[in-house]
């Protein structure tokens, strides 16, 4: 069994992404990883390759700015660097997410199980969004709580953005991916980089996916979704997580929006119902 590894990233460095340790996390279970590095200007390039690990294949790309439809821009980058895999497997992850070391194993069990079960098209991992710090995390339908991140590379799939997979039928026709449990976590740390770094990346990507700049502030929360944390994160972020938790002020003036209304009723379906009312880009078909 032969597993690709992949990834898209730019401006690593301005926009705090923890790149470097996200690829380092899954190495130990890659044949080969493809980073497909896009036009910087904090030196991206030379983070990646300083990893110097024979594994690591690097892509140069410039990003088409014209695409500014829902987010094809990420779908594009990141379905060029899925088409230069040739695992039997294709693991993405994007450059804030990181597993965890204890479950590589796991990872890897669930490819080799399901390496020659093709009704098996996708792996799906549970996610952890922490929020401004690494003891806080989001909990609510509106963040997803599964996704495929490992996808069967002999099947005709692409990404029309960064987040999710499509996999075509008959050339005309496409769909979610059928899918069976990883039986692991991805850590994501979008919202753990620094609230100017946010307000930075949101500036330099909105416009990616059709909105207009708005500020961020973090203590704009809806409290009733935040979770405390108490596992251990991957070793490989040891360095790049402050010994102290960034402190979270929730603004106590802070308006729920009618998305956060909608949201709260959702989660009290949730909890009568025992349903999960995420949303979920995979049909799951085994486990």
């Amino acid at each position: 069994m032969k597993v690709s590894g992949f990834t898209f990233v730019r401006n690593a460095r301005l926009l705090g992404y923890p790149a470097v340790q996200s690829i380092r996390s899954v190495l130990p279970i890659c044949d080969e990883f493809i980073v497909n590095v896009g036009e910087s200007e904090d030196g991206t390039l030379d983070m990646i390759r300083a990893i110097e690990d024979p594994r690591i294949k690097i892509l140069s790309t410039k990003w088409n700015e014209n695409l500014l439809y829902r987010g094809f821009v990420y779908g594009q980058q990141k379905t060029i660097a899925h088409y230069n895999c040739t695992g039997d497997w294709a693991f993405y992850l994007e450059a804030d997410e990181v597993v965890h070391e204890d479950d590589l194993p796991n990872i890897y069990d669930a490819m080799e199980r399901n390496l020659d079960n093709p009704e098996v098209e996708a792996l799906v991992f549970d996610y952890l969004h922490f929020y401004v710090n690494h003891v806080t995390y989001l909990d609510s339908p509106a963040w997803y709580r599964r996704a495929p991140r490992i996808i069967r590379n002999n099947i005709m799939s692409f990404s029309p953005k960064g987040l999710l997979f499509i996999v075509m039928k008959d050339h005309k026709r496409g769909r979610y991916p059928k899918a069976a449990l990883a039986n692991a976590s991805i850590y994501h740390y979008g919202w753990v980089r620094s609230e100017a770094q946010m307000n930075e990346k949101s500036r330099q990507v909105q416009k990616y996916w059709n909105k207009q700049y708005s500020g961020i502030s973090y203590g704009d929360i809806d409290r009733e979704i935040l979770r405390e944390f108490k596992g251990t994160h991957p070793a490989v972020m040891k360095d790049w997580l402050p010994d102290r938790p960034t402190e979270l002020r929730v603004n106590e003036d802070y308006r729920l929006t009618t998305r956060d209304r909608r949201q709260r009723v959702k989660m009290r379906i949730e909890r009568i119902f025992g349903v999960d009312l995420s949303k979920k880009h995979f049909k799951l078909v085994g486990k």
